[in-house]
């Protein structure tokens, strides 16, 4: 039997409805970044936006109270990246990626010479008297004999998680660091990897073995030896290419109405990712979200499930740039959604 053909915007709506941007959800802020493969979050706040954006009745005091308590992690994860995964993904996810983050870090010039398992074992114990401040632990390290650029690495030999309030919405500057909690019992790479793979597929489907190593930073061969392992179904895309999907995961129809969201600077991974495939960002467009010289993507909205500006908070207001003028009924509707966003700045 042939495999099912999925059209763009067929696979522009299943990317939408799984990273929960056609209908705000009922879900906690535990559960929503287990549901969307995590967030990435160099800069905290973004989190707050995205969640905003994908639940409903969701306040600025959820996400805080969930990062305070120890329920939601922010920590290296995913290609030595910073992201918020539930308490319970954590220890798993980081498991499924140590391997190849190090040796990622292998090849970087700036870990010629050191010994990270040392530098690892000095930060641990500069953390044993509780969190320090970035500064302190590069401060720490050089006392040590090692050079600065050892901190880079050491997140690849002990797992560093950020300690609120430090990296919240109040205190974004996520400066502070303190040890992971160990897990109850050891994890099983093989199940960790399975893990990791399934969340991908369940936030970002479907996809190709590629989309998820790149996502996980595995090789692809790598990549598909953990494929192998679980019960998938299999489509393809327009060109041909074979896409990979978990069995009974969402696949809206491509006429599914979807609402103008608003984006925070890091959902630009999603849109990075998955900007050819499901035909997020107009590639005349491009340049206004990722440039080389921009440290981090452009905060966007979506019309009609594609990027259609960026929009910025600024004099106590979200102000919009549309790339190109929008009909009156979506102006109408960035409008509203602005000035919901401007209230959740204001009021939280």
């Amino acid at each position: 039997m042939a495999e099912r053909e999925l059209s763009w915007a067929r696979l522009n709506r299943a990317l939408l409805a799984r990273q929960l941007l056609l209908e705000r959800a009922d879900l906690t802020p535990v559960a929503a970044v287990e549901r969307v493969g995590g967030l990435q979050t160099q800069y905290s706040p973004s989190a707050y936006v995205g969640l905003w954006s994908r639940l409903a009745g969701f306040r600025r005091a959820d996400l805080t109270d969930a990062l305070t308590r120890g329920r939601i992690i922010q920590g290296w994860v995913m290609r030595c990246t910073i992201h918020m995964v539930s308490a319970a993904d954590h220890p798993p996810m980081t498991e499924a990626v140590r391997a190849h983050r190090r040796l990622l870090w292998s090849r970087d010039p700036r870990s010629t010479g050191i010994d990270m398992a040392a530098a690892a074992d000095t930060v641990r114990d500069l953390l044993a008297g509780g969190p320090l401040t970035q500064a302190a632990l590069v401060e720490g390290l050089l006392a040590a004999g090692f050079t600065k650029d050892a901190f880079a690495g050491v997140q690849l030999w002990i797992d560093l998680v950020r300690v609120p309030p430090a990296g919240t919405w109040e205190r974004p500057r996520a400066h502070v660091y303190g040890l992971a909690k160990a897990p109850r019992t050891p994890v099983d790479p093989a199940a960790a990897e399975e893990l990791l793979a399934r969340r991908y597929l369940r936030g970002y489907g479907p996809a190709t073995p590629g989309d998820l190593g790149r996502y996980a930073g595995w090789t692809i061969t790598h990549t598909k030896t953990v494929l192998d392992r679980l019960v998938l179904r299999t489509a393809r895309d327009p060109d041909g290419t074979l896409l990979v999907d978990l069995p009974r995961a969402p696949l809206p129809d491509a006429d599914t109405p979807a609402p103008v969201r608003f984006l925070g600077n890091f959902d630009g991974a999603l849109l990075l990712g998955h900007a050819t495939r499901a035909r997020l960002v107009p590639a005349e467009h491009r340049h206004e979200v990722f440039h080389v010289r921009k440290p981090q993507s452009m905060p966007t909205f979506l019309v009609d499930g594609r990027v259609a500006g960026t929009w910025r908070f600024t004099d106590g207001r979200v102000e919009t740039a549309p790339f190109e003028p929008l009909p009156p009924a979506a102006r109408d509707e960035v409008d509203a959604e602005a000035a919901r966003l401007t209230a959740f700045h204001l009021d939280g």
